[in-house]
């Protein structure tokens, strides 16, 4: 059996009152899925050590008298409230657009059904749509992402809510079947993170699915399963691809991730940057951000790249693009961005020194070959809430974050502005695909028109107090541009498209 020791008896009752492998249940989510990668809300007052009760064998009802709801602690509300009101404060472009729509309602007879990170930045999105005439229904696309007194406001205000901090498996897919199916309400739209409330909702009810007038995705992953049923030709709805939108791409996963790594890393290790040794696997959007911030506070970076265009735009950021397993030895920190699968095997943990701190940035939960560490030889000591070290038997120690999840999102926080911009994205995209008329959008996955990319970068330039310059007529002419855009073509900058497009041209160049 696993040999796991703790430093105080704190983080003893913090880890075993999840359920392990041995004798019960998992919590953590089928690595063939999307959601497997961890969200914990830092900012969050409560977690689920306040009441070990079940929310599904609960009778909670809110102060309007409905019952139509599961979260932790609807008492917790107050709480929540406060935080959306935080929220509101830097996500003033979506109060913006509140204000400029809700008159007419747009979102008027929307029936939206939601599967993402419920926390105060979402609510405030949630109640954005609720503003502009929409119905809602919510699910956490996440069993660790769900800040409960969040859940527990939402429901006050009557959007019913199913998901709480640390659920089940069974409680995840329990949370999605009660948000779809429900008596005498039927979803015309759907927003998700991740895909499974989709493939939930093609499964389990496609006579809802094909009724479906859009679908909104903004992860990676839900994407990529959204191409895989268009190419299959199962895909009877038009679906709006948010996450290879310029404000989603360029904003949260750059300029989020610049931040937010340092944030992680230093809360849980107290790492000093200036001098260490860093490898970032991958130079994608979130590899750079990476960079850019490591850089700046001294650390020595190199990268590892598999993408010759990614590569060459490290080397001429002045870092050294290496195979992992030629550095792997020297490192104090390694970081993964990628999105793939084993880019960290055992035998390069294995060859690590000691103190090397060991996290990932990059979508899912697979980059670190975790499972491999869970084996007799290792003794696993927890330290501190998600820091671990693993132990090999000459007593050499792996700092591990957060289990190999998301380190930004469970280590830390994410910047409200941010996440303000996609919010918006994500609005903007709803209202489009559910007014577009007719024939605009056939059964196959679109980018947000850039006309929308550059209206949401507008609702967020106020901020700033920055004042944009104005084509005269004769150099609008002169560009081929409307003087008040589009001022991008469709395609522009949009890297995560080379890895659909790559093993086409892979072909073509053999």
């Amino acid at each position: 059996s696993l040999n796991i020791q703790f430093a105080n008896a704190e983080d003893k009752q913090e880890f075993t009152k999840y359920p392990t492998k041995a004798g019960r249940r998992s919590l953590s989510r089928s690595i063939s899925q999307s959601s497997t990668d961890s969200y914990s809300s830092a900012a969050s007052y409560t977690d689920s050590s306040d009441d070990e009760t079940s929310p599904r064998d609960k009778a909670q009802v809110n102060t309007h008298g409905s019952s139509d709801f599961c979260v932790k602690n609807i008492k917790q509300a107050e709480f929540g409230r406060r935080e959306i009101e935080i929220a509101e404060q830097d996500m003033s472009a979506l109060i913006s657009l509140r204000k400029r729509a809700q008159g007419e309602k747009p979102l008027a007879g929307a029936k939206i059904v939601g599967c993402t990170h419920i926390t105060a930045q979402t609510a405030v999105l949630i109640e954005t749509l609720v503003a502009l005439g929409a119905q809602c229904r919510w699910t956490a696309c996440n069993i660790y992402s769900t800040q409960n007194e969040v859940a527990a406001a939402l429901a006050e205000t009557g959007v019913p809510v199913f998901a709480w901090k640390g659920e089940s498996e069974d409680d995840f897919w329990w949370c999605i079947d009660r948000c779809v199916n429900t008596e005498g309400w039927q979803a015309n739209m759907i927003l998700d993170d991740g895909g499974d409330l989709t493939h939930w909702v093609y499964k389990k009810y496609p006579s809802v699915f094909k009724k479906v007038r859009g679908i909104v995705e903004e992860s990676v992953t839900g994407v990529h399963r959204l191409y895989q049923l268009s190419k299959a030709g199962k895909l009877c709805v038009p679906a709006m691809n948010v996450n290879d939108s310029v404000t989603k791409q360029k904003f949260d996963n750059l300029y989020c991730c610049r931040e937010s790594i340092l944030d992680g890393l230093k809360r849980t290790t107290d790492i000093m940057f200036g001098g260490k040794q860093v490898v970032v696997c991958g130079y994608g959007e979130v590899g750079k951000g990476c960079c850019t911030a490591l850089k700046a506070l001294g650390a020595i970076v190199c990268i590892t790249e598999i993408d010759p265009i990614c590569a060459l735009q490290a080397c001429m950021d002045g870092f050294r693009v290496v195979k992992l397993s030629e550095v792997i030895r020297q490192m104090d920190v390694v970081i993964t961005c990628t999105g793939n699968k084993n880019v960290v095997t055992r035998e390069q943990l294995d060859r690590m020194k000691n103190g090397c701190i060991v996290c990932n940035m990059g979508h899912s939960n697979t980059e670190i070959d975790v499972a491999s560490l869970r084996s007799p030889e290792l003794t696993w000591e927890r330290v501190r809430s998600q820091v671990d070290h693993i132990i090999w038997p000459d007593g050499k120690r792996v700092v591990l974050l957060a289990e190999g999840r998301l380190l930004n999102l469970s280590c830390s926080t994410v910047p409200t502005f941010v996440l303000s911009i996609t919010a918006t994205t994500q609005a903007l995209a709803l209202i489009e695909l559910f007014n577009a008329p007719e024939g605009r959008y056939k059964q196959d996955v679109y980018l947000l028109p850039k006309k929308m990319d550059e209206y949401v970068a507008s609702l967020h330039l106020p901020n700033f107090d920055a004042h944009l310059t104005e084509l005269s007529d004769e150099q609008a002419k002169y560009m081929g541009l409307n003087k008040n855009g589009p001022f991008k073509p469709n395609y522009y900058r949009l890297e995560s498209l080379c890895c659909i497009f790559y093993p086409c041209f892979q072909q073509i160049l053999q």
